[in-house]
């Protein structure tokens, strides 16, 4: 009866639970899309890992983030190759440079040097083999082409990097870089624009590409050895890029700062929440003071109330996800970083329900004023 009673007075009353509920889906709207963003922006600095196709990393012990590898023997390759579930091994280059446009400005920009090959595993999500292509020709460069702004250089033209000329052959897409701009070349052409990368016995990492893609972790088991654990380590992808994010999410300030703002939306917004739902059972009071002269228990006019801040907050939790599709939408067609999965959906909004939840507990006291002698003043 209590349940039945809370959606007809939630329909019949609609205009009075309405700010509640815009309260909830606008606080739905601003977790998710922080959230989004969040994950976005801390995701773009393992772009190297989740845009290319290799099932394990090899990589310099220790590192942190995908960002931050440091050069590991090109003799690894040769340790690599002794098993025989591995297909393939290439090596990818990233270094660093200071870009010139052709028309002024200038940026400080991450080098990531790949195999030119079609069919390489290296940023095979973002470099399709007709544009890597491109590369085989010495001293070209593809940028993203959200960045083509910011590098003050159109396709075709001439730059600089460290002092050496180059020349922007093409774009990509989904490598834009939080900072700075991810600039992808050959492997022969990163070696020429930075210094660091010349030595042709040092790699940043090791891409391996399995016959099998469900074999990662029992070669990475095999190949992890105590001997060898001091001159390289082997990720699978999905660790590499897992740990990229942790990282710049727990120990950046960045990261720290965006879960701050996170929750004081999440405080706000059941602030205002229970603020608007206590205006609400307020309002309604006369009506609760009925059914408790008409022998409606106290637990049962909590269960009302509760229950219509679980419609209040799934209705604005619908509000909200509709409009950070529409949020996802429009940073996609701006280039903006915008992780909107189904994880990061899930758990906001099982934030948003407790907040709605929350909010409806506060909304509680005002239930004591529901007085049966209160009709008769």
């Amino acid at each position: 009866m209590a349940v039945a009673l809370a959606r007809k007075s939630l329909l019949h009353d609609w205009r009075r639970f309405l700010p509640a509920i815009m309260s909830v889906g606008f606080s739905g709207v601003l977790i998710i899309v922080q959230g989004a963003l969040l994950l976005g922006i801390v995701g773009s600095n393992a772009l190297p890992v989740t845009q290319s196709r290799a099932d394990l990393w090899i990589g310099f012990p220790g590192t942190q983030s995908a960002d931050l590898g440091r050069s590991i023997d090109a003799g690894v390759s040769a340790e690599l190759l002794v098993d025989p579930r591995i297909r393939r091994i290439e090596p990818l280059l990233m270094g660093a440079g200071d870009w010139r446009g052709s028309r002024g400005g200038g940026v400080s920009v991450t080098l990531i040097g790949i195999d030119a090959r079609p069919d390489a595993l290296g940023l095979a999500r973002s470099v399709p083999p007709a544009v890597r292509a491109l590369l085989e020709e010495p001293a070209t460069i593809l940028v993203d082409d959200g960045d083509l702004d910011k590098l003050a250089t159109a396709i075709g033209e001439a730059a600089e990097i460290n002092g050496h000329r180059v020349r922007v052959v093409g774009t990509m897409q989904g490598m834009r870089a939080m900072g700075g701009v991810n600039i992808v070349a050959s492997l022969a052409t990163a070696r020429t624009l930075d210094r660091s990368l010349a030595p042709p016995d040092n790699v940043t990492y090791y891409l391996a590409g399995l016959w099998a893609s469900d074999q990662a972790r029992a070669v990475r088991a095999r190949l992890s050895k105590p001997d060898t654990r001091s001159r390289f380590e082997i990720w699978t992808a999905a660790e590499l890029a897992g740990r990229s994010v942790r990282y710049w999410l727990l120990e950046s300030g960045a990261g720290i700062g965006f879960v701050f703002a996170t929750a004081i939306a999440l405080l706000v917004g059941t602030l205002i929440t229970s603020q608007t739902l206590m205006a609400a059972v307020a309002a309604s009071t006369p009506q609760y003071a009925t059914l408790r002269a008409i022998g409606v228990a106290f637990p049962k006019l909590r269960l009302i109330v509760v229950e219509q801040a679980g419609w209040v907050g799934a209705i604005g939790l619908a509000l909200g996800l509709t409009g950070s599709l529409l949020a996802a939408g429009l940073a996609r067609l701006n280039g903006i970083p915008f992780a909107l999965g189904p994880g990061i959906m899930a758990l906001s909004g099982a934030l948003v329900l407790a907040v709605a939840l929350l909010a409806g507990v506060l909304a509680l006291r005002r239930l004591r004023h529901a007085d049966p002698a209160a009709l008769l003043r």
